[in-house]
């Protein structure tokens, strides 16, 4: 078979070939796509799932795992946050079938709250990472980590970046799926963790990570034998190869494939006889630090240049004219002969993001600003599509730190100021990954905020994958749907009110207005199905009324509303989705509807 494959399409083929029984994840840009490649897999011995946070995915992996069956849990960077708990516990107690915990990181960041570096919680974990540079790389070394994973009875931390999951390359392979055996449960004191057994369970792998270093050496790629010696991994590889591809003679690359745990051999021979080492690397000086450690520890005495020396960025992406920027610097220094060949490209300009036309969440947002207008009122936002209530002119998210953390920041900021109203905004799938606890906490701490659930029945921002509150699995098939409002019952509120946000605007507003001022912790779903999924008849369009005050654009910051050349505002129709959220805020009643999108 040959296919152009993305890089996480080519783990998902990979995992599926090389025998993959349980496949869990949780979506987040860039790691969704090995689930949705997945999923359109079949096979009487596998099963894959979304499920509901990656806390679960990884849990129900390692259940999987213990039973002797090869399983993979997917997330990203801070999805791997969420799963900290039992990745650490498994560190310990080790499993047994081959394990791979798939995280993809987002240097940049591109759609993530954090730039963090999963490198450094492998080695935080103590477990073997590996980081694949390509697509084809991380195809091959799927096979790799399943071996290590049985061998050492240990996860294997699959590490990725977003240029290498999104980026595209030609792979020729056989379709054949390995089959195996599957053992049955064994039942084992070391499966449940106690302090006593913990401690010597230590023990027993930090031997294990000894005896790994050198045989993961093999995966490590040493090229070229000039003098300069440059320090790599990752995506950074193909920018060292671009950027010293004129001056090759004057380099030597070391590609480290397996960053943690580092084998000393390999960086020993690396470094013998080399004038300089050059690390360059995204994100964080991982490989720099212990290179320079093996170096030190067998008293190796050579100039380094990298991130700790301020000669590499610590943030953000690498590219190829970084790498040479980096390079000459370096050489320029040290009174080396390497030209600047290369031009700054210009900057593309950077478009504002904002809610779709027609996103219910807009309306959402209005309807409980009116309702709250003359108010003190402070609005807490979460991950998801709805984070982009921050930007003008909806401006309804004051707060935004991490999955879930609306409901319970809004209880802290509740605390801090009583007088003040929170508002706490979080969105269905966020609900069920990590929103329903902190409910509960404010059930019980009998904490008086009001938290809008903004039901759209989808997963929208990682391209809208179900969740428990639709009832559809991974695989289409249908599952058991989570009523939201019953689950926010069942914790014993009673105050509870589920509002269309596009039926009549004035109403909701009186409604939401109504239910805000009972001071009681209470509980709003706006539910109504993401424009991206259900379009409605018709578009709209502005009249002769219009006396261009603007009211509709200044208000909604629908991207269908903008202005001509002349600065006459104008709805685009092949934008529009017929809503008809902006007819709400006409003075003159110049919108209106036009019938069937065309």
């Amino acid at each position: 078979m040959k296919k152009v494959l993305m890089g996480n399409e080519a783990v998902a083929y990979s995992l599926f070939i090389n025998g993959v029984n349980v496949a869990t994840g949780y979506p987040g840009t860039p790691s969704t796509e090995v689930i949705e490649t997945l999923k359109k897999f079949s096979d009487d011995d596998f099963y894959v799932e979304w499920s509901v946070n990656e806390k679960v995915a990884l849990e129900v992996a390692a259940g999987a795992s213990l039973s002797g069956a090869r399983s993979v849990a997917t997330m990203k960077q801070v999805g791997l946050n969420v799963a900290a708990d039992p990745l650490l516990s498994l560190s310990i107690i080790g499993i047994e079938g081959g394990m791979i915990v798939f995280v993809a990181d987002d240097p940049g960041p591109h759609s993530s709250q954090t730039e963090q570096d999963t490198r450094n919680f492998a080695r935080f974990c103590n477990l073997p990472v590996l980081d694949p540079s390509s697509p084809k790389e991380a195809f091959s070394l799927v096979r790799a980590a399943f071996e290590i994973s049985e061998k050492y009875k240990l996860p294997v931390i699959f590490r990725m970046t977003t240029r290498v999951c999104h980026s595209n390359e030609t792979l020729e392979f056989e379709f054949k799926r390995e089959k195996r055996k599957i053992s049955s449960f064994e039942k084992r004191p070391q499966w449940v963790i106690l302090p006593g057994l913990s401690y010597k369970k230590h023990i027993e792998l930090e031997e294990k990570l000894t005896k790994m270093r050198s045989e993961l050496g093999r995966l490590n790629i040493i090229e070229g034998h000039g003098q300069i010696g440059i320090v790599t991994s990752g995506i950074s590889y193909f920018y060292v190869k671009e950027a010293i591809r004129e001056f090759e003679d004057l380099f030597s690359i070391l590609k480290v494939t397996v960053a943690h745990p580092i084998d000393d051999r390999t960086i020993l021979d690396f470094a013998a006889g080399k004038r300089m080492l050059i690390f360059i690397e995204e994100l964080d000086p991982v490989i720099e630090e212990e290179t320079k450690l093996v170096l030190f520890e067998n008293g190796m005495h050579i100039l380094t240049y990298g991130k700790r020396n301020g000669y590499v960025p610590f943030a953000g992406e690498l590219d190829v004219d970084k790498v040479k920027q980096i390079i000459y610097d370096v050489t320029k220094k040290e009174g080396l002969l390497v030209q600047k060949s290369f031009v700054n490209a210009p900057e593309i300009p950077r478009r504002q993001s904002q809610l779709c036309s027609g996103c219910p969440h807009r309306s959402s947002f209005l309807i409980v600003k009116n309702a709250c207008k003359g108010k003190d009122v402070i609005y807490t936002g979460d991950i998801g599509c709805y984070t982009l209530g921050y930007a003008k002119p909806i401006s309804t998210t004051d707060t935004c730190l991490c999955m879930g953390a609306s409901i319970t920041m809004a209880q802290g900021l509740k605390l801090a100021d009583e007088k003040k109203k929170v508002v706490a905004f979080i969105g269905d799938s966020t609900f069920f990954h990590s929103g329903i606890t902190g409910l509960v906490n404010a059930y019980y701490n009998r904490h008086n905020i009001t938290v809008c659930v903004l039901d759209n029945l989808t997963t929208g921002m990682t391209g809208f994958q179900p969740h428990p509150g639709v009832g559809q699995k991974a695989t289409g098939q249908e599952g058991q749907r989570v009523e939201i409002a019953e689950v926010v019952k069942g914790i014993g509120i009673k105050e509870v009110l589920i509002i269309d946000p596009y039926e009549d605007f004035n109403l909701c507003v009186q409604k939401v207005r109504e239910f805000i001022e009972k001071d009681k912790l209470s509980v709003i779903v706006f539910r109504r199905k993401c424009a991206n999924l259900k379009r409605y008849n018709g578009y709209y369009r502005i009249n002769e009324k219009c006396i261009n005050c603007k009211a509709c654009l200044n208000t909604t910051g629908c991207p269908a509303i903008s202005e001509d050349e002349e600065k006459n505002v104008f709805i685009d129709k092949t934008l529009c989705s017929g809503c008809g959220l902006c007819a709400n805020f006409c003075p003159r009643m110049a919108i209106e509807k036009v019938g069937e999108n065309e």
